[in-house]
């Protein structure tokens, strides 16, 4: 029952951390939240005392737009997450896969209306789908890391995949985005660099990892949200494993690597 109530408040304090202000308290319902998906598209959730030890927590998806597929689909999503992550906390899971289903809905639409406008030619060159895979959160003294990876095989690539990667609002609002890339060209050259974005070392860290890991066309992208508690070394070792476990997750490497 501790524990539950342990494992609660560090998820909740970390959603706030990640979400900011897209994560709200319902003021009604004792342990209650809700996120804003989309305008159309609200999930509710009610973290019980079983929660995450033995049950997961009750959740209520407001989506009157969504077809009755979708909802099965998310619910047998949600699902699966809980079994998998059976113990342990699953709401950014639940969130980031809804994210997702919603968004490829969105895309869908998008998509057809363009095909649809056959007279401007232009408008019907689709957007290169990057696939971007959003690791698990690591959290040390109310800091919080995140990793999020993708393939790419050019420059363009990069720039367009990196775009789409910082313009998520809570990824943007991390106190550092750290990055490293390499790619391999078409002539065999290999194109590869990292930026710190402010975190002393971390960047060229991550590049080293990479090269270790002697993977090739990805760009990975580790977030640090900055708690107000210096973690010295211990912070470089959470941003290794943070891309390390993404790009597992994204299975650019495997577990015996």
């Amino acid at each position: 029952m501790n524990d539950n109530s342990t494992q609660q408040s560090e998820e909740i304090e970390a959603l706030f951390a990640i979400y900011g202000t897209e994560w709200h308290r319902e003021n009604d319902i004792e342990n209650s939240y809700y996120i804003q998906i989309t305008p159309d598209v609200q999930l509710s959730v009610t973290l019980n005392s079983d929660y995450p030890s033995t049950k997961p927590p009750t959740y209520q998806l407001l989506a009157p737009k969504l077809k009755k597929e979708q909802k099965l689909c998310i619910a047998k999503e949600f699902d699966e997450i809980y079994k998998i992550n059976f113990g342990g906390p699953v709401l950014f899971q639940w969130i980031e896969k809804l994210k997702e289903i919603v968004n490829e809905d969105v895309e869908e639409q998008v998509e057809s209306k363009v095909e649809e406008e056959v007279m401007n030619p232009v408008s019907s060159e689709k957007p290169h789908n990057y696939n971007i895979i959003h690791g698990p959160v690591i959290k040390d003294r109310k800091s919080i890391f995140q990793g999020h990876a993708c393939q790419i095989y050019n420059n363009q690539e990069l720039r367009e995949a990196l775009d789409l990667i910082i313009a998520a609002k809570k990824i943007s609002q991390a106190t550092h985005n750290i990055i490293a890339y390499r790619i391999t060209l078409s002539n065999g050259a290999l194109l590869q660099d990292c930026d710190d974005d402010g975190e002393n070392q971390a960047g060229g860290r991550l590049l080293h990892l990479l090269q270790i890991l002697d993977v090739a066309n990805t760009l990975v992208v580790v977030s640090r949200w900055y708690g107000g508690i210096q973690l010295g070394p211990d912070r470089f070792r959470h941003i290794n494993n943070a891309a390390r476990q993404v790009l597992l997750q994204a299975g650019f490497i495997s577990k015996k690597t």
